[in-house]
């Protein structure tokens, strides 16, 4: 039994009366929490201790919605809209392969970690011929850096000669991809308590994929009791698109589609009306709110506060690190109070609300909400203590809101059940200096193939 005791933390516990806990404590054995309250704990014997004064104890951040192997195509189309940036970007994206992807992907998950991510999902749609085994090779980063990792197989079958936006050299043909996508749930995931790896299926979007794959795609999951994610009302050229070749809005489409339900989340979700926030609402269907990169491309502001008025889970994702070079999680925090604040009032969402996405909303988005998303005896042992004694923070009144609205504090330790995964910011997994120089000699390589 290996115990672990951190003591004297503000302890945030996210919990259902949402308990704060200033010098604070919390005991974990092995991968579980065991004790989170105020004051000391016990220390037993041949116990870890962590000192936490003058720091804040969260629980792990969730990444609702990522594209891993975009981290080595950064700074390219910076002044494009979506479409205009997926133009350029496609023919750069055909050459990956597992080398490109493994490095990507250990570049990012390595940042979502060092800015509090201890789970990630990530939505892997471009699979080009003879690139290998792509999903792998970003399975493998994860199990290296440490953090839980839901990758969802994503798909495009839709390609230009079609009347879609990806090239036809990146789209595969649809009995391949549903073939690819029962070989990767055979071969990885793992529905188990406590699990490190789960598999969800993820056609790209409806400028990408045929009817006939989502609803396909739809049967199979939830055959095999997989969550679904796609793209969805991300850009008014979406909406444009969507209405000229189906005749009614993205969310209308994919609907009919059946592609709303408990089971299922939509990254972006920005341009809704209220027909739509009541609609995915009452289906009980997730959003991955990704402020930067909607903000980045121009996409616009989703409506994340009436989304949660309307009783919606909403978890935030930092996106592709094509439309989001930063990659941080906890950036994404802070613009999702920002931006709600900007379109809403000082009264849209509270420091703790946006908090709250990056836990418990990601978790409910998930399907985790019983694992992970705050500091519970029985759940995972999934948590982050961030410094907040320097001269950036030490003064703010409020620790919540020396996080959210601070400058990024140092990340004194995450855990990834019960694992230290990041101690005194750095990763304990990754030597960081070489990853960077193998990403950028990727970086270069792609532009090379694509004739850049």
């Amino acid at each position: 039994m290996s115990t672990t005791v951190i003591e004297d933390a503000h302890v945030v516990t996210m919990d259902g009366g949402r308990a704060e806990y200033a010098g604070g404590h919390l005991v974990l054995e092995n991968d579980r929490i065991t004790a989170v309250g105020p004051g000391p704990a016990p220390r037993p014997e041949g116990a870890r201790v962590v000192d936490g004064r003058g720091c804040l104890l969260t629980p792990g951040f969730v990444n609702t919605h990522q594209h891993l192997y975009q981290w080595v195509t950064r700074g390219l189309a910076v002044d494009a809209t979506l479409f205009g940036w997926l133009t350029e970007l496609y023919p750069v994206w055909a050459g990956i392969d597992e080398h490109a992807v493994h490095t990507a992907a250990s570049g990012a998950l390595s940042w979502l970690a060092r800015t509090g991510c201890t789970t990630s999902t990530d939505h892997h749609y471009v699979f080009p011929t003879g690139g290998g085994d792509l999903l792998a090779a970003e399975i493998e980063a994860a199990r290296a850096v440490g953090l839980r990792f839901h990758p969802c197989r994503g798909s495009m079958d839709l390609g230009r000669s079609a009347g879609g936006l990806p090239p036809d050299e990146v789209v595969e043909d649809r009995d391949a991809v549903l073939a690819a996508s029962a070989d990767a749930v055979d071969r990885w995931h793992d529905p188990s308590p406590g699990s490190m790896l789960r598999i969800a299926l993820a056609p790209c979007s409806p400028f990408s994929v045929t009817g006939e794959l989502m609803r396909e795609a739809a049967e199979l999951a939830r055959d095999r009791g997989l969550r679904l994610h796609t793209h969805l009302a991300e850009t008014l050229d979406e909406e444009d698109f969507c209405r000229e070749r189906f005749g009614c809005s993205p969310l209308e489409y994919v609907d009919s589609l059946g592609w709303t339900g408990p089971d299922v989340w939509f990254a972006h979700a920005v341009h809704l009306d209220d027909a739509g926030v009541k609609r995915i609402g009452e289906t009980g269907t997730g959003v991955a709110h990704c402020p930067s990169s909607n903000a980045r491309l121009g996409a616009g502001i989703a409506r994340s506060a009436d989304l949660r008025g309307a009783g919606v889970a909403v978890g935030l994702g930092v996106d592709g690190a094509a439309s989001n070079e930063a990659g941080s999680l906890l950036e994404e925090v802070r613009h999702a109070l920002l931006f709600a604040r900007a379109k809403g009032g000082p009264q849209a969402l509270t420091v703790r609300d946006a908090l709250e996405m990056a836990t418990l909303g990601g978790a409910a988005v998930l399907g985790r909400s019983g694992d992970i998303g705050s500091l519970e005896p029985g759940k995972l042992a999934d948590l982050a203590l961030w410094r907040i004694d320097g001269l950036p923070h030490a003064d703010i009144a409020d620790p919540v809101a020396a996080l959210v609205l601070g400058s990024p504090p140092p990340l004194d330790l995450l855990l990834v059940g019960g694992r230290p995964v990041v101690e005194r910011d750095h990763v304990l997994g990754v030597d960081e200096d070489a990853l960077a120089r193998e990403a950028t000699a990727v970086h270069k390589a792609l532009l090379r193939k694509a004739g850049r």
